[in-house]
């Protein structure tokens, strides 16, 4: 693990540091392959420069978020904001379907949308896969 992303998940409280933990091995595990660093303040897994997934801390939670999410046809994802991101929160590790989080990140792989350059086009999403 990064420093940078071991940083981030011992800063958060036991319960969300165990929920980061688990996360990020099976992200990991998945997506072995990716680039992945601390991207607007939490971890980030990219594909080719692309944001793919991510955690975070939010005030009651830690969100688990795929960019292009929308796009999975997937149970158990919420869409979040208005482009194409869909997400699942988390209060417990046990709430943590290994099942499902192993075919998101199947998914992540084969669908995306083209997030890295969306300031170029002025807010304009294409699809790469």
């Amino acid at each position: 693990m990064s420093k940078e992303i071991e940083t981030y998940n011992k800063s958060q409280s036991s319960i969300d540091q165990e929920i980061c933990d688990f996360l990020y091995q099976e992200i990991n595990l998945n997506l072995a392959k990716a680039e992945k660093k601390i991207w607007h303040a939490h971890p980030v897994w990219f594909l080719d420069g692309n944001p793919i997934v991510g955690y975070s801390k939010l005030k009651t939670c830690i969100r688990l978020l795929f960019w292009s999410g929308q796009s999975f046809e997937e149970d158990g994802l919420e869409p979040e904001g208005s482009f194409k991101a869909a997400e699942v929160r988390y209060t417990d590790v046990s709430q943590i379907k290994k099942k499902d989080l192993k075919r998101w990140l199947g998914q992540a792989k084969k669908i995306q949308w083209d997030y890295k350059n969306i300031v170029k086009r002025k807010g304009v999403l294409e699809r790469l896969k």
